[in-house]
């Protein structure tokens, strides 16, 4: 069954009840074509406005699941019903959990040569009935770009997790989709830094509460003046929501 879409800003995003996961899964998985997966932050859906590859990218994506507070706001100032917000990294252990309990595989790309190999490691003791049949680092030479390709093609991953130093990040599946017959595609950055535990994924409760925007500025100060986008988020919904009450005010006469 279908997802409901919904339009905030211009830009799609995907209605996910947190028990449809399982069943949005399985269906991407039994089409005979590649797939993609977008987790959307409000300053994702910034970019995703205007005219370019990310842009395409997330308005073709499969499912665009949103993972800012400011998202499910935004949803709910404009009248639509009910957005859910995921946390990243928790849910693609739920994606892994899935995997596992259909007997379908992953293929993990990103890191470093290091880091994903112990990823590798630490996926396979905590699911040990989901073949991993392939893994590559991220900043790989331009030249191991077809053989990295092939490889995804032959062995065929019922997922193929994107993480740090892929280039294009979300994009790097969406430019080179034709390469592939199948496959689910997801990118999340710090995945595979977190499989790896160099690198801890927040707290459910800082998640919760959205001020995870807060341990970013701490890490990088010139963050903080992301609040000026964040005023400008608001102000494109405030248009958007004067629109749509015209409209229907329209429809009504």
């Amino acid at each position: 069954m279908p997802l409901e879409r919904v339009d905030i800003g211009g830009v799609p995003v995907d209605i996910l009840p947190p028990d449809g996961l399982e069943a949005a899964m399985l269906e991407l998985l039994a089409k005979d074509k590649p797939a993609q997966i977008v987790f959307l932050s409000v300053w994702g859906l910034l970019k995703a406005r205007k005219k370019n590859t990310y842009a395409q990218c997330v308005k073709n994506a499969d499912m665009v699941i949103p993972v800012s507070k400011s998202i499910v706001k935004g949803a709910a100032f404009l009248g639509y019903p009910r957005v859910y917000r995921y946390e990243p990294f928790e849910t693609v252990v739920s994606m892994l959990t899935i995997l596992e309990r259909y007997g379908k595989s992953l293929y993990l790309l990103g890191g470093t040569k290091k880091t994903v190999l112990s990823a590798e490691r630490n996926v396979r003791v905590t699911y040990p009935d989901l073949p991993v049949v392939g893994r590559y680092f991220g900043r790989y030479h331009k030249r191991m770009e077809q053989d990295i390709r092939a490889a995804v093609y032959k062995s065929a991953p019922s997922l193929v997790l994107l993480s740090s130093g892929v280039c294009d990040g979300d994009c790097w599946f969406y430019t080179r989709r034709e390469h592939f017959r199948k496959s689910i595609f997801v990118y999340y950055k710090d995945a595979i830094p977190i499989f790896a535990e160099k690198k801890k994924h927040i707290s459910k409760a800082v998640f919760e509460k959205g001020s995870e925007i807060y341990g970013e500025i701490i890490r990088n100060p010139l963050k903080i003046f992301s609040f000026f986008s964040y005023l400008h988020y608001w102000y494109i919904l405030l248009r958007q929501r004067s629109y749509m009450k015209k409209q229907t005010a329209y429809v009504q006469r």
